[in-house]
């Protein structure tokens, strides 16, 4: 290879079409894959293949996406959600989503990581559709298919950190900066020497998922964790760029944010994202996992109490805002109070909150009917963007335990780290945790998809969902405007104003006795009840949404 300029080489093969696998080799003779490969189909440390993504014929050119207001999106992991556990496997179960008025995907990571399986997290060729779900082609038809149902399709994309093993990128670029520090490492190098390649090769990678795969969008990991110092942030000019990408799709942006930073969720004078669309609420979910469980072990306890801290997460969205919190032992969050709910993704489960358990179980496995269904009822519900994780809307109790794949010595470092960690829990018991490197482990957590016809509760996802379609993303298409909450013990209520002079109203009792919640609102139509409420005396569990006019 001829060296060119700012430590690029390049040379010519002509015979290198479609097909041919090819590797680079490195002064000391170390042979690495292309940092850009788009298919490894012998794993992270085999050769990469040249693909010709142009080929594939989109049947739906004239896709746009959908208004983020109509988002209700199904988090999926590739590998578990069918038993193949392939980009092509999944689109056979895309009617059933349809129908159940699922109008996005969010796919869990897919750059290529090394082993048969993992949690995506754990990837070193972010140009690389994993080979253990399929060819790059796979996906595109997986997309196209899902945009013929209305469905649109986030990426769950990882830019804090690379996996420990088959990131050979270090060996030739200057990829980390020992200036920042992340809990996997040194941080990527985005404001040091040499940064600019290596920001553009980040940026380049989401307007690549974009343009080429046609993706309506991102859920980006952990952002706390990106660190720069630049001029403009990494993630300003992530955002700036792939908007400007897109053209006229409509294209949204999510992160997880354990800062709780409002300022990225800003919106302009005509209510658009400046910067990201929404960001994963986990305040919400900690109040409504410890209404259904009644869990108060680590974090948790900082969301215990009364129903003040639901009125407020729902009203409001974070609800840390810049308060202390004892379990992080300072500070957390910023204001959010003027951010509309749309501004904020709520959930009962995903992968964080089952995984990170020591047995990896759902809500669903053990917890009381009356409660689940009145969270559930919530949050399908509320003003805020919904995600299920899959299988939950018939009720799976299929655990999703971490799972990985390394050599032996890495795996030895993964059981003993996920010991240590899940030792603190409580019910830990080191004889029934699942060994996360084991292809047991794996096989648990894919769905078992013969139980599904037999559930009660798919029938009530499916009620909430059509009532999600009918009467609240109408609410939400001409923007949010004021809400209130008030709560006295466990009860809690809180009323929204929409344009057209519409409010929508909620009250609850989230606890196994009677609350008494004082006059409520009078008039208007109740859309959804669960229990019973006498004048403001709610009995357990008890959930109720109207709408009026004013």
């Amino acid at each position: 290879m001829q060296a060119d300029d700012n430590g690029w080489h390049r040379c010519v093969v002509a015979e290198a079409g479609v097909g041919a696998r090819y590797r680079f080799v490195l002064p000391d003779g170390l042979e690495v894959p292309d940092p850009a490969s788009r298919f490894q189909p012998e794993d992270a440390h085999g050769p990469s293949e040249v693909v010709d993504l142009s080929a594939y014929r989109w049947k739906t050119i004239a896709w746009k996406g959908r208004p983020w207001e109509e988002m209700i999106i199904y988090e999926m992991h590739i590998g578990c959600f069918t038993p193949q556990g392939t980009f092509k496997a999944a689109i056979e179960r895309l009617d059933q989503l349809r129908e159940l008025g699922v109008t996005a995907l969010q796919i869990m990571p897919v750059a290529e990581f090394p082993g048969r399986y993992s949690w995506g997290y754990d990837g070193v060729l972010p140009y690389a559709p994993d080979s253990s779900y399929g060819k790059p082609e796979d996906l595109m038809e997986l997309v196209d298919a899902a945009h013929e149902r209305g469905i649109s399709v986030f990426l769950d994309a990882v830019y804090n950190h690379f996996g420990p093993d088959g990131n050979y990128i270090p060996s030739y670029a200057p990829l980390f900066t020992d200036h920042h520090r992340t809990p996997w490492g040194n941080g990527v190098n985005y404001d040091g020497d040499g940064s600019e390649m290596i920001r553009e090769f980040i940026i380049e990678n989401a307007i690549y998922w974009i343009t080429e795969f046609r993706l309506d969008g991102f859920r980006f990991d952990a952002v706390h964790a990106i660190k720069d110092d630049s001029r403009e942030h990494l993630l300003h000019a992530l955002a700036r760029r792939v908007r400007a990408a897109a053209g006229d799709r409509q294209v949204h942006l999510i992160v997880e944010n354990e800062e709780n930073d409002s300022d990225l969720l800003q919106r302009d004078e005509n209510g658009a994202a400046r910067l990201f669309t929404a960001q994963w609420n986990d305040d919400l979910h900690h109040v409504l996992h410890i209404a259904a469980t009644g869990e108060t072990f680590g974090y948790y306890a900082d969301y215990a109490g009364d129903a003040d801290k639901l009125g407020r997460a729902l009203a409001e969205g974070f609800v840390f805002q810049g308060e202390h919190m004892p379990y992080r032992g300072g500070s957390r969050g910023r204001p959010s109070g003027h951010l509309p709910p749309t501004a904020f993704v709520s959930f009962i489960q995903n992968h964080d909150q089952i995984g990170n358990r020591a047995l990896g179980d759902r809500i669903m496995a053990a917890s009381p009917a009356d409660a689940i269904k009145a969270v559930t009822s919530i949050y399908l519900l509320a003003p805020e963007i919904p995600m299920l994780f899959m299988g939950e809307e018939w009720g799976a109790k299929e655990p999703f335990p971490f799972f990985c794949d390394f050599d032996e010595d890495l795996n030895d470092k993964v059981r003993k780290g996920r010991r240590e960690e899940l030792s603190r829990l409580p019910g830990f018991d080191a004889d029934e945790l699942l060994d996360p490197t084991t292809a047991s482990t794996f096989a648990a957590a894919k769905l078992d998809w013969s139980k599904r016809a037999s559930s009660e509760t798919l029938d009530f996802y499916r009620m909430l969902l059509d009532l999600r379609h009918q009467r609240i993303i109408p609410l939400l298409k001409g923007g949010a405007g004021h809400a209130a909450y008030r709560s006295a013990g466990t009860a809690v209520a809180v009323d929204w104003t929409f344009a057209g002079n519409r409010r929508l109203h909620f009250s609850a009792n989230l606890s196994d006795e009677a609350a008494t919640l004082g006059a409520q609102h009078e008039g208007g139509e109740t859309i959804f009840r669960l229990g019973r409420n006498d004048d403001g005396d709610l009995a357990p569990w008890t959930v109720i949404w109207s709408i009026s006019k004013f």
